[in-house]
């Protein structure tokens, strides 16, 4: 992989025998929004530029060569913004759109490169395609999972759940408040019916506002299995039992997992908050990121970077670092907590903008509490990551490789130089190791890919409850949202699932 990636850049910088016109019919169109059953509070697909001869281009086309029209087929009026695609640097655009409302005609995409129609433009989605908030899920998941091209597997829920062969609810109810509840963040849910229920059973709940609006999303796309589970909404793992001891662990399930415990894990509440609230609420999501990378490589400035608050004491050494070492390491602290003793010694580095990170060939990935949140972001983009070796790990970690994706780095950091100058003197590696990671961050963290996490997990779990889920007398329903604008009209059966078809536990 990394070999066939050297090679490419190499034609990116010297020229090979490829034409850089365009040819529009040759163009490749492909991805979820071209689907009118991948429902997604974004919908999106790519544009992969193709010239004459039918070669693959991997350099940035003209600005605003691409454009993009989606109308709804329908008489009256329906809302859909289109931003301008999103160019990724590599020959590769992203284009994002998002509905403001139902259309049960259909939608017609037209995709063109200085107005000749692209690929096979224009593109038919067949109606009724649903605003994000219709209540509509499909009754059969395996239609929802191919609509969405769901992996069969995920290496990480394999792993996660060999500790739980059977999940016994009864245990769980009388166990988990005993021993988990004075953590903090923790709640119990019950899904039965498709509807979501609810208890708190720490203090420090206020991140229930990310699990509800997941689990909601996804339970108005797709019928769920009944299943009833306890998610941690605070920053660490809570279950260090070993599957060997008397008595076992209990299934946990979190948003970050480490070494050292057996908590399930589901993708952070970063990402899928920000999937859900991209061109609305938040700036910088799985996909945004991947059009503002910054300069080109060779125009990067040749520095490792970080900015962040205290929340680790290796994040005030590599500032040290920095101090030291200002022709490698550009690092600063922008917030004090937990070492406030610290700031007249470190100073308070001002905050920089996300999408700035990248104006720098190399990025540094410290852990804060627990994993750093951020490394799903860093990763998609275009610089070279130095990740800390550490024992907390998020959902997609399995697939990545040291040395192949990312650049490992001793946990407390003595190395971290000696890596940087390797890297400097080892430009054209460095790059396609950086390509390498992106790449692949890019299919993992699709945000349909997160939906289809989140189902997995669900089923898996359900398939090995022995004691049927329950809603408790202390629960409280969890309403799905109203949004009178979506104009939803669900074509889909609505009708309960007659009791004999529903799976017996």
């Amino acid at each position: 992989v990394i070999n066939n990636i050297i090679l490419s850049l190499f034609c990116v910088h010297v020229g090979c025998s490829v034409s850089p016109e365009i040819d529009a019919r040759r163009c490749v169109v492909w991805g979820p929004g071209l689907s009118p059953d991948a429902v997604l509070p974004v919908r999106y697909f790519y544009i992969q530029s193709v010239d004459s001869e039918g070669h693959n281009l991997s350099a940035s086309p003209a600005a605003d060569s691409f454009r993009v029209k989606i109308w709804s087929l329908e008489k009256e009026f329906v809302r859909v913004h289109v931003p301008a695609p999103l160019d990724r640097g590599d020959g590769s655009l992203l284009v994002r759109y998002r509905l403001y409302g139902s259309s049960s005609k259909g939608l017609k995409i037209e995709v063109l490169y200085q107005d000749k129609p692209v690929a096979d433009s224009p593109y038919t989605l067949q109606g009724p395609v649903y605003h994000e908030s219709c209540v509509c899920p499909e009754r059969d998941p395996s239609v929802w999972r191919s609509a969405l091209q769901c992996p069969e597997d995920e290496p990480q829920i394999q792993q996660d759940f060999l500790s739980f062969p059977s999940i016994d609810l009864q245990r769980l109810l009388r166990e988990v408040p005993e021993r988990f509840s004075r953590r903090g963040g923790l709640l119990h849910y019950s899904l039965v019916n498709n509807q979501l229920h609810r208890r708190s059973l720490g203090k420090y709940t206020d991140f229930k506002m990310f699990s509800d609006e997941m689990l909601l999303s996804l339970a108005r796309k797709v019928k769920l299995p009944d299943v009833e589970f306890y998610i941690n909404v605070g920053d660490w793992p809570m279950e260090n039992r070993k599957a060997g001891d008397e008595p076992g662990p209990l299934p946990i399930i979190s948003w970050c997992g480490s070494t050292d415990t057996r908590d399930i894990i589901l993708p952070t509440y970063d990402i899928t908050h920000s999937s859900l609230e991209a061109m609305r609420g938040v700036t910088s999501d799985l996909l945004s990121v991947q059009g503002h990378t910054g300069p080109v490589w060779s125009d990067k400035t040749e520095k490792a970077f970080f900015r962040g608050r205290d929340s680790r004491e290796e994040r005030l050494r590599l500032v040290a670092m920095s101090k030291e070492n200002p022709e490698l390491l550009d690092a600063g602290i922008t917030a004090y907590f937990f070492f406030r003793d610290r700031e007249k010694d470190l100073g308070k580095a001002p905050l920089v903008g996300f999408f700035d990170f990248f104006k720098y060939k190399y990025q540094v990935n410290v852990d804060g509490t627990v994993a750093a949140y951020r490394f799903p972001y860093l990763m998609l983009g275009n610089s070279l990551v130095f990740k800390q070796d550490s024992p907390y790990y998020e959902h997609f970690y399995t697939h990545l490789k040291a040395g192949v994706h990312y650049i490992p780095v001793k946990r407390d950091l003595s190395d971290l130089l000696q890596k940087i100058r390797w890297a400097q003197k080892n430009d054209t590696q460095a790059e396609a190791i950086a390509k390498s990671g992106q790449s692949l961050v890019r299919d993992l963290l699709q945000p349909h890919r997160l939906y289809c996490y989140y189902y997995s997990v669900l089923q898996t779990y359900a398939d090995r409850q022995s004691t049927r889920p329950a809603v408790h007398p202390d629960m409280e329903l969890v309403p799905q949202p109203s949004d009178p604008s979506a104009l939803c009209d669900c074509q889909r059966s609505s009708e309960e699932l007659d009791p004999l078809q529903k799976n017996e536990l």
